[in-house]
């Protein structure tokens, strides 16, 4: 008869041995910690063709008025060709019916000498920032726009997955780069410091973690892929 069990010896840390060791987990916890804002907030430029920047840069339009007096002045400095805004609805009382069209105007009176276009997404059910890269998406493709390489320009802890989002929503025919812009309130490399920060990274990586394990989007350019609900068939 084969044998079910066998004798193992099993080495076990002592108590000084188990308090060194979560010494040492908690210290490796904490120097992870200390840099998952600077993670978060990525900056990688996609690049055209020649190494030099991308024609296509968006820029996300839920960012505050500083972050896009930054923008433009990255936009100036960079010499971008043609420049977008995202964004949908403004759920709030306002003169601009969109996010893309209120960073727009916005964008227009700091860069006067280029052509700023919004590309407002409707409202939707849709993770929202995925909702805003299949317009701009569908928008290139319209006008038959090259998307070789895009950048996107977000803000702080958000740019992470700022850039996975429009990768999922562009797919591997496209290079998709992402600048982070500083946030104009909160410090995200010291992120511990304060508890604005603290939700912005924490619940950044949470999101993060979501897109990454249990976010797949619907088939390119089905009606699901735009509003995240399956067609309801007439009676």
């Amino acid at each position: 008869m084969p044998r079910l069990f066998q004798r193992r010896e099993v080495i076990l840390p002592t108590l000084w041995g188990g308090l060194l060791l979560l010494a040492l987990l908690g210290a490796v916890a904490v120097l992870v910690a200390r840099q998952l804002g600077g993670w978060l907030a990525l900056n990688q430029p996609a690049g055209g063709a020649r190494g030099g920047v991308a024609d296509l840069i968006v820029i996300e339009g839920w960012l505050g008025e500083p972050e896009l007096d930054a923008a433009a002045a990255y936009v100036r400095a960079q010499g971008y060709r043609r420049v977008l805004t995202s964004g949908g609805p403004i759920p709030s009382f306002s003169p601009f019916a969109s996010f893309a069209e209120r960073a727009a105007d916005r964008l227009r009176q700091k860069l006067p000498e280029r052509v700023i276009e919004a590309v407002p997404a409707p409202a939707t059910k849709q993770d929202r920032s995925y909702a805003s890269a299949v317009w701009v998406r569908d928008w290139a493709q319209q006008r038959a726009v090259p998307v070789e390489a895009i950048d996107v320009y977000s803000l702080g802890a958000h740019a992470r997955r700022t850039r996975m989002i429009y990768r999922q929503a562009f797919g591997e025919g496209t290079r998709v780069g992402i600048i982070a812009g500083a946030p104009h309130e909160t410090d995200i490399v010291h992120w511990w410091r304060t508890s604005e920060a603290a939700k912005q990274v924490l619940g950044e990586t949470l999101s993060l973690a979501w897109t990454q394990c249990c976010f797949w989007p619907a088939p390119r350019g089905s009606h699901e892929e735009r509003w995240a609900v399956p067609r309801v068939a007439p009676p």
